[in-house]
């Protein structure tokens, strides 16, 4: 009989301590891998049943981890020869969804145009009309989907998208005006111009008398429009920036001519028409390639989504009258009247919800809860009236201690005309000065 000695026995025992100790390991690590709280991340996820498909488009859907309690629905589009997850990936929108917690639809086009695959439809009769059928259909399928499932705000639905995707943002505002309240196409063309109207040059009334005979017989506020196109584009013409310029400020019945032009960032030409209806951005030297670097976020401010959870309904403190120090007379909307650029005046004070404003946390003062104190520019002398509340700078206002209201964007004051104070005086935008006529109590 063979006897192991204490070498081997030793040997022996180690082994059996260190595969005992492997063991204990292993179990212990399996069991905190199965019981530890997993990071959660938010993915990019198909969603295949969404409603009416006409279209016959898949839906690929970004919620971020934190959501906003009431959040923004932002569609995010694709060009031609495009994959929604591509657009995705190379995009900054879902990395401000992160932050601002609003939710991005990815549509994923399956159409074929001018021997290119994976078009959106903005040349067919049912695409071109409000209700027709096609891939509108379709995208406003998936914003009602999403407005449901995540008790998104209806008032905060917008879209953007590069070259068809930017097409299709633009034919989605004119067939849909009614949805979507903004849309910011980088590198595309009017809507229409791919129908049987043609991408000829037309006047401001015929390119805007075909947005509106998308859906006839509509009334109610026009989505603002932000359109940016690089001057080196060789696959869609610069010119068609002007002609999307031409169509949206008639569509809003604006001036071609722009309230305002700056450079926001190095080869970047800003112009704004109107009080910041539409936007359009010339970027010196780029081909057909946006958006860029920083153009993503531009847009979601534009859009008001930068916000995260605001609303189009804040919690305000009541509302009160401004009177005039010089006047002894109250900030009054006209005759009642609700129209997007009713210009403001000074009226006998008498407690009327014309005269009623709310200073929201958003820094806007709001006539009715629906229209906001708005500039029709930056300059001296620039008109102030009532438009739609839409979280531009031109809607900001802060009231100062010594009783002054200055535009955010401007810095100028709120101004009673040529210091008047009877009935029917004018407000307008002017430096500020302390004037009587610049100072108003809340009452």
């Amino acid at each position: 009989m063979t006897r192991s000695g204490p070498r081997t026995s030793r040997r022996a025992g180690l082994a059996a301590a260190l595969a005992a100790l492997i063991t204990a390991l292993v179990t212990a690590l399996a069991g905190f891998l199965t019981a530890a709280p997993q990071a959660s991340a938010a993915v990019l996820t198909e969603v295949t049943s969404f409603g009416a498909n006409p279209g016959g488009l898949r839906m690929y859907l970004y919620v971020p981890d934190t959501v906003a309690p009431r959040p923004g629905v932002l569609v995010a589009m694709h060009g031609c020869n495009g994959w929604a997850p591509g657009f995705h990936q190379g995009t900054e929108f879902a990395s401000l969804a992160d932050r601002h917690g609003f939710v991005v639809i990815y549509p994923q086009a399956n159409k074929s145009a001018n021997g290119m695959s994976n078009c959106f439809d903005v040349w067919s009769n049912e695409a071109l009309r409000h209700g027709g059928g096609s891939d509108p259909v379709s995208i406003v399928s998936m914003a009602t989907y999403v407005l449901q499932r995540y008790n998104g705000d209806p008032e905060r639905v917008f879209a953007t998208g590069f070259s068809s995707g930017a097409m299709q943002t633009l034919n989605l505002l004119a067939t849909y005006p009614d949805v979507f309240k903004a849309g910011a196409p980088f590198a595309g063309v009017p809507y229409g111009c791919l129908g049987p109207a043609g991408c000829g040059d037309k006047t401001p009334q015929q390119w805007g008398d075909l947005a509106r005979n998308a859906y006839p017989g509509y009334t109610g506020p026009r989505p603002r429009v932000m359109a940016w196109h690089g001057t080196a584009d060789s696959v869609l013409p610069y010119t068609m920036l002007q002609e999307e310029i031409d169509q949206w400020t008639n569509v809003h019945g604006l001036s071609q001519t722009p309230a305002t032009t700056d450079s926001p960032q190095s080869g970047w030409t800003r112009r704004v028409y109107g009080s910041g209806q539409v936007e359009a951005y010339t970027i010196t030297g780029a081909g057909h390639d946006l958006p860029r670097t920083g153009m993503a976020a531009y847009a979601i401010r534009f859009f008001g989504l930068d916000g995260g959870s605001s609303t189009t309904t804040p919690t305000v403190p009541p509302a009160g009258q401004l009177k005039g120090a010089g006047s002894g007379r109250c900030l009054d909307v006209p005759g009642a009247a609700t129209a997007d650029a009713t210009a403001v005046q000074l009226w006998d004070c008498n407690g009327q919800a014309n005269q009623q404003w709310a200073a929201t946390a958003a820094d806007e003062l709001r006539v009715y809860g629906t229209k906001c104190l708005d500039a029709g520019g930056t300059g001296n002398g620039a008109v102030v009236q009532i438009y739609s509340c839409h979280g531009g700078a031109n809607q900001k206002w802060r009231l100062n201690a010594d009783g002054t209201i200055t535009g955010v964007q401007s810095g100028r004051c709120l101004d009673a005309v040529g210091q008047g104070t009877a009935n029917g005086t004018r407000l307008q935008l002017y430096t500020c000065h302390g004037g009587t006529n610049q100072r108003f109590t809340r009452t």
